[in-house]
């Protein structure tokens, strides 16, 4: 019997990166999977990617910065045992640089999509947001996303209080091979990574699939609540 066969679970932003890692491991273990994006041909594109696995894969476009939408597809969509909220747009640049449109749609997309989705559906069994290390370790450019992940984190801990028993956790990567940094120039990319591996004990830059597999660990978790899981291959010490 597959670990969550019988089971509904929704990943917001499911089409690529974290999401679609997610996705295909819960499907893989037999999940009704429904993915959604703002994006109808990724979604598209990550549903045949997916197809042919234990449980089904669906999706439905969603824009998570929008009330009306969240609102109109948390009267639509059914239950769920587990939600995932991946979905976030979170621009780099100084506090000083950043134009302030650009600091608050990033607020709005990663903080606020995620808190819509909490306050407009209740899974009956597990919530798990994606934050990031750098709410921990924050970077000489990234004041905004440190502030954004340390929201996250402390959003985790406040409402596995206010909704418990349903469990509520976080799971916080590190620099990730994902198509995230795709719009970067590729020398550029390539030095980032090499950085990386140099710096980190693990010596190696994460992959998507590692931090699938945490969100699957506090999903499936009966005693995990109220916790932030660091999947950052030491990036926080190093």
């Amino acid at each position: 019997m597959s670990a969550y066969a019988d089971q509904r679970v929704l990943v917001v932003g499911g089409t690529s990166g974290v999401g679609l890692a997610s996705a295909r491991e819960f499907a893989a273990q037999g999940a009704d999977t429904v993915i959604v994006s703002r994006n109808p041909q990724r979604i598209d594109e990550a549903v045949t990617a997916l197809s042919g696995l234990a449980g089904p894969v669906t999706g439905q476009t969603l824009d998570i910065r929008s009330d009306d939408e969240v609102a109109k597809f948390a009267d639509t969509a059914g239950s769920f045992d587990h939600v995932v909220v991946t979905a976030g747009e979170t621009p780099m640049g100084r506090v000083d640089t950043l134009a302030l449109e650009d600091a608050y749609a990033a607020m709005d997309s990663k903080f606020w999509g995620a808190y819509r989705i909490a306050r407009a559906l209740r899974p009956t069994r597990s919530l798990t947001l994606v934050s990031g290390y750098l709410s921990q370790r924050p970077g000489r450019a990234s004041a905004l996303q440190s502030a954004i992940n340390a929201a996250l984190e402390a959003l985790v801990r406040g409402l596995a209080l206010e909704a418990a028993p349903l469990r509520v956790n976080a799971v916080s990567p590190g620099l990730l091979r994902t198509p995230l940094w795709d719009g970067l120039d590729a020398a550029a990319r390539d030095t980032m990574y090499s950085s990386a591996v140099q710096r980190l004990p693990l010596g190696r830059v994460g992959e998507a699939s590692d931090v699938a597999e945490a969100v699957l660990f506090l999903a499936g978790n009966g005693y995990a609540t109220g916790t932030t899981v660091f999947v950052d291959g030491g990036g926080m010490i190093a």
